[in-house]
């Protein structure tokens, strides 16, 4: 049996040298500054710089002014000048004379002539707009050339790199890009993961009468739903399909839902020791390897290079229960996607208390659902793989490693935060 690590290097030398990437063959998407910065502030990962992008014009772009205050010459100072007229944000003012201090405004340009501001507070008008209607204004003796001014190019010059290729589009970096006056840029395309849902048991939520569920017969796709979220937060475009439990009919649905759009095939289902294990006996043929790894839930895993719709895919199959399987998406596939789309690969971790004990098997390494209470771990639900509800209430992943068969109040756990 693999262990985690193990397991987890292999999904990342399979999957990662799939997705898309700055240089990559792949073309990239051009896309302005403004759907970038929305689509950022979705919560939905962040795009990649597919090209480097230079800065057309230095930033600042022009001198300006770092407060409100007058804007000066130096030379002037100890001196009382007079007030000549105000400078206000947005244009390109005249040039300052000698013995003159022109009122400007935080941002404003400073004037041809001037090399220092000081804040109106050190005026005995103390702010504006009442300072506008002094005649003369005394400037302070200590004042000093370049004071109170933002100089351009002083955050980055003319034709230097505003951001560089594979560089995340950060919310900073976008907004450095509209500063700069760039409309557009070219981001390496999302990566794209087809969701395979096994099961003739399946149904999509809403598609069938109510009665068919509570006879029995039927059960709703909660992995293809909740996977798909899953990978939607880390900026991963998806697509969703369901199949029964016939090999013939799998493939005949893989080979229309790949085509030439997936990156990555996810499934669920049909990889462990029954009798109609779909995936397994579809795709073990082409290449797919089922791997246990020593981890619960999820132990039943499996991936390979897969021939589909006349091309070679990256398979990556976890077992059908549904907290196995959003699991095994935390444990395994999150973290090369996530670094793919620039976001953090890792989830917010802690080591933290148990607040209650536990036991796992001593063989494995048990991953289970909770909280944390004051600094204290409490368990949400058991370790049952179909606890999806538990999941679903469960702020933290909480680990108890391989060896420890027992957990006491106060011990300390790793928690990763998934909320």
């Amino acid at each position: 049996m693999r262990t985690i690590g193990q397991h987890r290097d292999a999904v990342q030398a399979l999957v990662g040298p799939a997705l898309p990437t700055a240089g990559s063959s792949l073309p990239p998407e051009s896309s302005s500054v403004v759907a970038l910065a929305v689509e950022s502030g979705a919560g939905h990962g962040y795009r990649v710089l597919a090209t480097t992008v230079l800065a057309p014009t230095p930033l600042p772009a022009f001198d300006n002014s770092q407060m409100d205050g007058f804007a000066v010459r130096a030379a002037d100072a100890g001196t009382t000048v007079r007030v000549g007229a105000p400078i206000p944000a947005g244009v390109v003012p005249p040039p300052l004379g000698a013995g003159t201090a022109a009122p400007i405004m935080t941002g404003a340009r400073i004037p041809d002539g001037a090399d220092a501001v000081f804040p109106v507070e050190s005026t005995p008008a103390r702010s504006f707009p009442a300072a506008l209607q002094s005649d003369d204004v005394p400037v302070p003796p200590d004042l000093a050339s370049g004071a109170f001014v933002r100089v351009a190019g002083s955050d980055l010059a003319a034709g230097a790199p505003i951001a560089r290729a594979g560089q995340p589009l950060t919310p900073a970096v976008l907004g450095a890009l509209a500063g700069a006056g760039v409309t557009t840029v070219d981001v390496v395309r999302r990566p794209r993961v087809l969701v395979v849902s096994t099961g003739s048991e399946l149904l999509d939520p809403g598609s069938t009468a109510d009665t068919d569920l509570r006879a029995g017969a039927a059960i709703g796709d909660a992995n293809g739903v909740a996977l798909s979220a899953a990978l939607a937060e880390v900026g991963v475009d998806t697509r969703r399909v369901r199949v029964p439990d016939d090999p013939d009919r799998f493939l005949g649905a893989l080979d229309d839902a790949v085509g030439d759009w997936a990156d990555v095939v996810l499934t669920t289902g049909g990889i462990s020791a029954g009798a109609y294990e779909v995936v397994r006996q579809a795709l073990g043929p082409r290449g797919l390897v089922v791997t246990p790894v020593t981890m619960q839930p999820g132990g039943p895993q499996a991936l390979g290079s897969v021939p589909v719709a006349g091309r070679t895919v990256p398979v990556v199959a976890f077992p059908g229960n549904p907290v196995s399987a959003l699991v095994s998406f935390e444990v395994f596939l999150r973290p090369v996607l996530a670094r793919a789309v620039g976001l953090p690969e890792h989830r917010p971790t802690a080591e933290l208390p148990a607040a209650e004990p536990t036991t796992s098997p001593a063989g494995k390494h048990q991953v289970r659902r909770g909280t944390v209470v004051d600094g204290r771990v409490h368990f949400v639900g058991g370790p049952s793989s179909h606890l999806l509800w538990h999941y679903a209430e469960a702020t933290h992943l909480v680990h108890v490693p391989v060896g420890v068969a027992s957990v006491e109040p106060g011990d300390s756990l790793t928690v990763w935060s998934i909320r």
